[in-house]
């Protein structure tokens, strides 16, 4: 019995240990039509009419991002056949403000049509990416960028009611509302639009 007893502690001992789970490495980050082309199978499986309303970057202090692109996004999806809406983000990082890495989905909501500028826009009217958009912002804001060298960015697309075609909408600042100066590009064309500050 003290034989059987001493061979199943030995036969424990000589177990190998579980491997051992790799930490997930961080993605890079994207440019805005990056991120969108990684959600949207995601949206259309959710409802195949889907079509985006807000493509915003969110940024993130532990990912780097180089101009026009950004460590996570956010992207409304619409759908108007079945009038709910929903939000997608995709994050290079598992981060606070329930990010997690990779595709992630919110929940359903109710949404009431188009009205005013929360109307969707077709995919192909993101010709232009979110880096393109910066350098022609930038171009157009050397005197702002020389003063600001090190303000955040953040990056829209939307309809407004400025302007007839969707819009990348190139933010200084943290937000639209704390920020003194953006610019917006014609997401299709790529041509400078307007400053506001």
């Amino acid at each position: 019995m003290a034989t059987l007893a001493f061979a199943l502690i030995g036969a424990g001992c000589s177990e190998a240990p579980p491997p051992q789970k790799k930490a997930p490495k961080n993605l890079e980050p994207l440019t805005g039509r990056q991120a969108f082309q990684q959600m949207y199978p995601s949206a259309r499986a959710w409802m195949p009419d889907a079509q985006p309303m807000e493509i915003k970057s969110i940024p993130l202090e532990s990912v780097k991002a180089a101009p026009g692109k950004s460590g996570a996004w956010q992207v409304t999806f619409v759908s108007a056949g079945r009038r709910r809406a929903k939000i997608f983000t995709w994050s290079a990082i598992e981060a606070e403000g329930n990010l997690h890495q990779g595709v992630f989905s919110g929940p359903d909501e109710s949404w009431a049509g188009p009205r005013g500028q929360e109307r969707p826009f077709l995919v192909q009217a993101i010709k232009t990416d979110s880096d393109a958009a910066f350098e022609t912002a930038r171009k157009k804001s050397a005197e702002y960028v020389k003063k600001y060298p090190d303000k955040p960015l953040v990056f829209i697309a939307e309809y407004t009611n400025r302007f007839p075609n969707a819009v990348w909408r190139v933010v200084w600042g943290e937000s639209v509302n704390s920020s003194d100066y953006s610019v917006f590009v014609d997401a299709s064309t790529g041509e400078y639009l307007e400053k506001v500050h």
